[in-house]
């Protein structure tokens, strides 16, 4: 689960991470407010005005800009909130920008030059651990440095059973470039940051960029953070912060549904049960000359109501030319998914793609039954090869 900049940096404080203070903004005559009330607090007309929404590179899109004043700051705001922000890891057609936050200044005079910095904190799965990614060349322009100067990007990996030891959190701070007082607040900001990656069970924080300010804080300018779904169960405080706005509606849709639903760029609808079989379905529909459309796993308890939903879901996709239903029954049962089946095509009416089933298991004699007498435009597979051979015949 993504979130916000805002909510992701209000995450950080909670763990004692310093971060750039925001106020959250709907409208421009909030936005004024905001800006108003931060030049009382940080004696500085300057601020900054950030779209949110759930993608990087907001700058470069013209997501993000300087106000002088609030006056400016309202003016700025108008032009971003609404706008379609299109930035590199937006959908082509951009994202719909609904708030901003008016985040204060940070680049103020003192007795050293300002400089930013890169640190994230991730899952490496190839280790079994966790990894800190850091580099001196913090700013927008971070992938740049990774290609052209991969010596300047660091890398420093955490036993998660030892956690992160005092001596690695000081090494991020060297490796940087830091000494005095700005070496003991990033060995600080680094512990911090990643007691809130363990806390809250996170697979991603990144901090671009981490800024050293002209009086040696460490602090947070940004913040991506990205939740472990499988893991909200023990933050139900997180998971509130969940904004559906800005994930597809489909997904949203299979989530309410408790189907696990990943959409995809091809043109066979998958609906499976188990994980397993639902990649080892994905794998016969690349092998049959198709592409899946989806992963769509509706579990082991399956009955009529989850299939039917689910068929509305593959349906949405208009790139699907056909729908293969294989299904295990296992725990499930094949006849209830076959009664799932005819419901659809009831409630739906007419489907427009072919669909092809194949149903193996607990009281599949049954399911075969409920399809062949429901006179629906049905093709029956029973093994797998002759469903792949099924997939290719309606491709073509």
């Amino acid at each position: 689960m993504n979130l916000h900049e805002y909510q992701g940096k209000a995450l950080l404080k909670s763990y004692g991470v310093k971060i750039q203070e925001g106020i959250l903004a709907h409208t421009p005559e909030e936005a004024e407010a905001a800006a108003r009330q931060l030049r009382e607090q940080y004696q500085s007309n300057w601020c900054v005005i950030k779209a949110q929404i759930h993608a990087g590179g907001r700058g470069k899109g013209g997501g993000v800009k300087l106000a002088k004043s609030p006056e400016e700051a309202r003016q700025l705001a108008s032009q971003i909130l609404g706008m379609m922000l299109v930035t590199p890891q937006t959908p082509p057609q951009g994202k719909l920008v609904r708030k901003v936050l008016v985040a204060q200044d940070v680049f103020y005079p003192g007795a050293h030059e300002p400089k930013e910095y890169y640190i994230s904190i991730l899952t490496d799965r190839a280790r079994n651990g966790n990894v800190i990614i850091y580099s001196p060349d913090g700013g927008m322009d971070i992938e740049a440095v990774a290609e052209k100067t991969p010596e300047r990007v660091f890398t420093e990996f955490v036993d998660p059973l030892l956690g992160l030891r005092p001596f690695q959190a000081a090494k991020v701070a060297f490796n940087l470039g830091l000494s005095g007082q700005a070496h003991k607040e990033m060995t600080a900001f680094v512990q911090k940051l990643y007691a809130a990656f363990i806390g809250s069970d996170a697979s991603l924080f990144e901090i671009n960029p981490c800024l050293k300010t002209s009086d040696e804080q460490i602090i947070a300018v940004d913040a991506k953070v990205v939740l472990d779904d499988n893991a909200l169960m023990r933050h139900p405080d997180l998971a509130a912060l969940r904004d559906t706005d800005e994930e597809d509606p489909t997904d949203v849709e299979a989530r309410e549904s408790d189907l696990n639903y990943v959409k995809l760029d091809g043109n066979v609808g998958c609906m499976v049960n188990g994980a397993g079989l639902a990649m080892a379905t994905m794998d016969l529909i690349k092998l049959s000359g198709g592409e899946p459309a989806n992963f769509l796993d509706v579990g082991g308890t399956a009955d009529a109501q989850r299939v039917e939903k689910a068929m509305r879901i593959i349906l949405k996709d208009p790139n699907v030319k056909a729908i293969l239903i294989n299904i295990f029954g296992g725990i499930v049962r094949c006849d209830r998914v076959a009664q799932g089946i005819v419901d659809a095509y009831k409630s739906i009416g007419d489907i427009p793609v072919p669909v092809i089933v194949r149903l193996q298991g607990t009281n599949a004699d049954i399911a075969k039954k409920i399809i062949d007498e429901s006179g629906l435009r049905v093709m029956g597979a029973v093994e797998f090869q002759e469903a792949a051979d099924l997939v290719s015949q309606v491709l073509r």
